[in-house]
């Protein structure tokens, strides 16, 4: 792939918002292979065919924006629930996208990585960059509104979440280089550090697109 083409997908990747500007210099100096496999391409169709029911809604996460790319899943889960929608009629779908992508991952990473600093995120409960990822298990507090299901919990009620591929790969990358890290190893410590359950795609808006042309409505959740 030139360096070209790989500048403008990663610029495409991260998306044009005042966080990612200050980033495509950045950008621009990394060397990294976004070409994706024929296993990757095979597991990002086969969680697209998770895909079932009447009821069904994708939350574009391009941003943290407070989890609600998360508590909104759960939000349409649960209003479905309470007008006795059988569960097996339901599917919500989270993107995780652009500067959305710090939900996918463990919390042993964001320590790590700094992920709160790196993507200016604070802990609700110390109001420091956060440590951890609180909207996997969340506690009291951590989510809007008071909510404490994460994405552990809409994971085991059969919701759908992914993360963008290339966006993960500019990432790590970035990070890879301000620490003098080998960006392939950082990638990988990436890849081990995404949540149980949630499927690596190659890109986000392509997910989007699958998972609508299945029938899911759309909105944009920060």
């Amino acid at each position: 792939m030139s360096q070209t083409r790989r500048s403008f997908i990663a610029a495409l990747a991260l998306g044009t918002t005042s966080s990612a500007f200050p980033l495509l210099k950045e950008i621009e100096t990394l060397d990294l292979n976004l070409d994706t496999s024929d296993d990757e391409i095979s597991d990002a169709k086969n969680w697209v065919s998770k895909v079932k029911g009447s009821k069904k809604i994708v939350y574009d996460g391009t941003s943290f924006n407070k989890g609600f790319p998360v508590h909104w899943n759960w939000a349409y889960y649960q209003s479905n629930i309470d007008m006795k929608v059988p569960e097996s009629e339901i599917t919500t779908v989270t993107v995780f996208r652009a500067f959305g992508i710090s939900a996918a991952f463990k919390s042993a990473l964001w320590e790590k990585y700094a992920l709160g600093e790196f993507f200016q995120i604070n802990d609700p409960k110390t109001g420091k960059p956060s440590i951890r990822n609180f909207t996997d298990i969340p506690e009291k507090g951590d989510l809007p509104g008071g909510g404490t299901v994460g994405i552990s919990e809409m994971l085991g009620n059969g919701s759908l979440f992914c993360v963008c591929g290339v966006a993960t790969k500019i990432i790590s990358g970035i990070i890879a280089k301000r620490m003098k890290l080998d960006s392939e190893e950082v990638f990988k410590d990436f890849k081990d550090h995404i949540i149980e359950g949630i499927q690596i795609v190659p890109t986000g808006v392509w997910a989007l697109g699958e998972v609508q042309s299945k029938g899911c409505g759309y909105i944009f959740a920060g």
